[in-house]
């Protein structure tokens, strides 16, 4: 017993340990954020604050007029996304974008203290805190100059809800998705039964109660639905290393900035972005061929689903955007805080890409833009790191849940009366011994 008591005194110790590293990691690494975006510290490479201190403060000023911004292609946002850029409005003695600055660390502080929790007790781990703590600074200033930080802070919150409380969950993800869409898909992966029901049903109800809000407050709450359906093959994406390749052997076409990010344009441009299209339905019909055939459900299957779900959604999107690491980076911090999770490799390829992520853009994304052969070198690694980490993700969390016989239709049609055969001949062995 003294034994036992001293083991678990140790563990608990070392846990305590873990925890109060990665806080003081935390503050260094974030310190150092804050240094660049105030721009006390001048890193190389454009200035990604500039999102900031022009675009959402001209949206900004267009809400407090009382509109959506109808104008401007570049709103292709969920009508809940003003929140986001009105937030500032809460820290009136700053301005915006130092409001927007300090906003964005309060919710990266949260969502560490919700890992840390959620990391306490027996089959649980601070992996997920360190996740964090790493992942986050990986990415540079640009997961401070972007409210993607603020949607990843709702998705992690609902994530930990869980099957507990999965009304909480299902409200938390329907708000998410008016934030930025995304966030729905953490409901991929609830419980069958009242659990699904309660979660998505709350979800639902919260989706539709905050746009039918947004929609009497201001006009035009859902314009953003006609400018996100034009969008083309941003020059990051996975479709675009088609093109990236191609005009080194003639091909015909541009780089032009439209709709608000740097995109290919010219001959096959369309056929490659219904091609992007095409596979995220496929991505998705897997998903939903899986939810039907699995049966061995754990407690980190809600998390493990909704990691491999946003995977592929950002993986087969027409637009790999740099802050939509963040995204992966939390949902991989949410799994790595279950010691029965089975996502350590894909969080770890998530980590890799976030820093290949970096160099490509801001700091090389001229040679990004223009063709150069280290420019696009380092986007085939970082979407190499990405393919690799969903296919990864998905046959992790296909032969944890699906049970053996049913994960491959040839397979058990090929071996199912050979397995009859062989029960039967157990049984009569047992008869005989009798």
């Amino acid at each position: 017993m003294a034994a036992g008591q001293s083991e678990g005194t140790a563990s608990g110790h070392s846990g305590s340990g873990a925890a109060w590293g990665a806080v003081a990691l935390w503050a260094l690494t974030r310190a150092a954020l804050l240094l660049c975006v105030f721009k006390v510290v001048t890193l190389p490479g454009p200035d990604v604050t500039s999102d900031v201190s022009v675009i959402y403060q001209g949206w900004y000023e267009v809400l407090r007029a009382g509109t959506y911004p109808l104008s401007d292609v570049t709103w292709q946002y969920p009508p809940g996304a003003a929140l986001a850029v009105v937030s500032p409005a809460a820290l009136p003695f700053l301005g915006y974008a130092s409001a927007f600055f300090v906003l964005v660390c309060l919710c990266d502080a949260v969502v560490l203290g919700l890992l840390l929790r959620a990391g306490r007790g027996g089959g649980r781990s601070v992996r997920g805190a360190w996740v964090w703590v790493v992942g986050v600074p990986l990415l540079g200033t640009t997961s401070y100059a972007r409210y993607d930080l603020m949607v990843t802070a709702v998705a992690v919150g609902a994530l930990l809800a869980g099957a507990a409380r999965p009304r909480l969950m299902g409200a938390l993800a329907g708000f998410g998705a008016l934030l930025k869409v995304w966030p729905v898909l953490l409901l991929a992966g609830t419980p069958r039964g009242g659990a699904t029901r309660r979660s998505w049903t709350a979800a639902v109800v919260t989706g539709l109660a905050v746009t039918a809000l947004c929609w009497v407050a201001l006009p035009g709450a859902l314009e953003f639905l006609t400018y996100q359906r034009d969008r083309g093959t941003e020059v990051e994406s996975l479709g675009a290393l088609v093109f990236q390749v191609a005009r080194h052997f003639g091909w015909e076409g541009s780089v032009l900035f439209s709709y608000g990010s740097v995109e290919f344009a010219g001959p096959y441009v369309p056929l490659v972005s219904r091609a992007a299209l095409a596979l995220a339905v496929l991505a998705f019909g897997w998903l939903l061929v899986w939810r039907l055939r699995a049966r061995e459900l754990g407690a980190a299957t809600v998390y493990d689903a909704a990691f491999a779900a946003v995977l592929l959604f950002t993986t087969t999107s027409r637009v790999i955007s740099p802050q939509y690491l963040l995204w992966l980076v939390g949902l991989a911090a949410v799994c790595l805080t279950l010691g029965a999770s089975r996502m350590a490799l894909p969080a770890g390829l998530v980590l890799a890409a976030t820093a290949v992520t970096q160099l490509e853009f801001p700091l090389m994304f001229d040679q990004v833009v223009a063709g150069e052969p280290v420019g696009v070198a380092l986007l085939f690694v970082r979407n190499g790191l990405l393919v690799a980490s969903a296919l990864t993700a998905c046959r992790v969390l296909w032969r944890g849940t699906v049970p053996r016989r049913e994960r491959s239709a040839g397979e058990g049609a090929g071996r199912g009366r050979g397995g009859l055969i062989s029960r039967a001949a157990a049984v009569r062995r047992r008869a005989t011994a009798r």
